[in-house]
Order: C-alpha cells, then structure tokens, then sequence
C-alpha cells in the first residue's frame, strides 16, 4: 500500500453516519482524506471531525473517482445503486444497509467472529443487522467451546434503530403524554411512549417479521454453520439507545454456568457483568455509548439438557453498526486489503 485511502462516509448527516466520523476520529483511522456525502439536501452542510469541519458532498454517480474505501450508512436502496458503481471504480464498499447481507458472493462480517471472511471480498462488504452482531458475539465463542444447536432469541430494540425521527417521535409522546395530551403515532402504527411493539418491520407469510428472520439467516451466514437453528422474536421497546437480548443457548456439550463466564470474560468486544446478588446485569444505559456487548444473567435452563439463558446489551448505533463498520475498514488496512494506487 503506497499511501493511506480517502474515505467516504455515504450518510454523513444520519445517526449512524455522524457516529461513524466520530469513531473514525476517536481511533485515529489512518485516512488521508475523510468525505461526508449524503443526498443532494444535506450537499454543503457542515460536520464536526477531528476539532474542524467537513463540508457533506452531494452523493452523485461520480462521486467515488479517487474514493479508496466508502462506508455506507444510507438506505438499502441508496446502496443497491452505488455499492456496484464504486465497487466497480476500484473503491472497497463497507456497506450497513441490508441491501447485500445475504448476497452468497457478499462476505458479512463481525470483525470478532469470522474476520477472515474478509479476504474473500469481491468490492462489496456487508454489516449485519444491529441486533445480529451484538449476539454472535456473545455465540462464537460459545459454539467454539460447546457447537450450539439452538438459539431462542427474544430482543427489545430502542427506538433509535428505527431513525433519527423515531427518537423525537418516542421524546414527543413522552411530553405529550405527561402533559395530558392526545399522542398522534407517525413513525410507529401504535404509541411508542410507555408501551412495547412486538412488531419490527414487515410481517412476512410464515408470520414473523423482516427483523427476525433477516436475525435467523444472518446469524447462520456468519457463524458458518446450518446446524445451528435459530428462532426470533423482537420487539420495539420506548429505550433511546441500547439493544437487549434474551438468549436461550443450547449446546451439543454442556457449558455449565461457571464455565460460560470464563469463556465470555476472555472473548473479544465482551464483557461480563453478572453478579445478581449485587444487582449487577448489563442494561441499555450501561451500554449507551460504550463499545462492548455487555452480558449478564448466565444461568443453566433447568427445562433442558446443556442449555443457558443469558440477557444481552450492546449500543445499537455503536457496535449495532458504526463501530461494527469501522472495525472491518481497520481489519482491511491491517490485511491490505484495500488496493490503494
């Protein structure tokens, strides 16, 4: 590699976006240039970034002339147009929409579970959905020590997977709410405010939704074996910012309690809070802002043979996706995979 990429952050002005240029500056990506684009609306907006500004590009068919590495943050659609385009200007896509997760010839990837997946990359990568990541975290190692059978997920998702506008949407209800106010629903088809969703997406034919069967195909892809058999159900609950998840594990082997907080202890982007008769158990306020996907709760599920349950939390717009992005473009710069003229 003769010299450090410019870089594209495609979705600048989003949630998502504006994290990923924090993280890139946080970890000091070595970019030689760093580009915000985003839709012809936000072209000329400006973006904080390493104590200056940067001014956000109209997103354009040729936008990526000279562009070494794009991060996309944009909609599925945005990036089935011009992942290919910048894919096929030499420039190496990671892309967070769902546009190409389960494309065969699309590696997806969680940097602290299947990293060499990488080296197969034919332009275009992609990130798993939010709640995807933060588990296979948590079931890699796992499935390393015990070959998990089955996983029983149960998740309740913040609002801020949802956008930007379902943040306000959940703030407003609130207010309105405590002021005695009638709450008029937009983003959601029912009241968000002090009330659960156990809908996410569209529903589909076999009766679950978009979200939960994008969890069961993703999860299979990127742990690399159709053994594992995995059933979803997710949930939109009124939290801003953190994902949970309850997680029913059953092994080939049996992990006992003890054993799994060993292996967790020592796997990578994991931390381990669980000492319940101290009230110690991650929850979305531990994880706001944080890297790590935080567990807690790991018990033996008395029902079964070689089975746990354990509660899972991860920042869904940090590790959920910007920093999970992030982590794949230093994994690509270590790797020298990305072809730099």
């Amino acid at each position: 590699m003769s010299r450090n990429p410019v870089v594209a952050v495609v979705g600048a002005t989003g949630a998502v976006g504006r994290e990923m240029l924090k993280i890139l500056a946080e970890r000091d990506f070595p970019a030689r240039e760093v580009i915000p684009m985003a839709s012809a609306r936000s072209a000329g907006s400006r973006l904080e970034f390493k104590g200056g500004e940067l001014t956000v590009q109209e997103l354009t068919e040729d936008s990526f002339r000279g562009i070494d590495l794009a991060i996309f943050s944009a909609g599925g659609a945005t990036s089935e147009k011009f992942a290919p385009i910048a894919a096929g200007r030499g420039c190496v896509v990671v892309d967070n929409s769902s546009a190409w997760r389960m494309d065969p010839q699309v590696p997806l990837v969680v940097p602290e579970v299947n990293p060499s997946d990488l080296e197969r990359h034919q332009g275009i990568i992609a990130t798993p959905n939010c709640s995807t990541i933060q588990m296979v975290v948590v079931l890699k190692p796992l499935h390393d020590v015990g070959t998990i059978r089955r996983v029983v997920a149960s998740t309740y998702q913040a609002v801020s997977g949802s956008g930007q506008e379902a943040v306000r949407e959940l703030e407003t209800q609130v207010k309105q709410l405590f002021s005695m106010q009638e709450v008029h629903p937009e983003v959601y088809p029912y009241q968000i405010a002090f009330n659960c969703l156990p809908h996410i997406d569209a529903f589909l034919d076999n009766g679950y939704t978009k979200e939960e069967m994008k969890m069961v195909n993703e999860t299979v892809k990127i742990m690399g074996d159709e053994n594992i058999k995995v059933t979803v159900t997710t949930v939109r609950v009124p939290v801003f910012f953190g994902h949970s998840e309850s997680l029913n594990i059953q092994t080939a082997s049996r992990i006992t309690p003890q054993e799994a907080r060993a292996i967790l202890s020592q796997a990578p982007g994991v931390q381990v809070l669980d000492n319940p008769s101290e009230k110690l158990y991650p929850m979305p306020i531990t994880a706001a802002g944080r890297d790590e996907t935080f567990v807690g709760r790991i018990r033996e599920d008395e029902s079964t043979e070689n089975a746990l349950n354990m509660w899972v939390v991860a920042d869904n717009i940090r590790k959920g996706a910007a920093l999970n992005a992030v982590q794949i473009a230093e994994f690509l710069m270590i790797k020298d995979l990305i072809r730099v003229p």
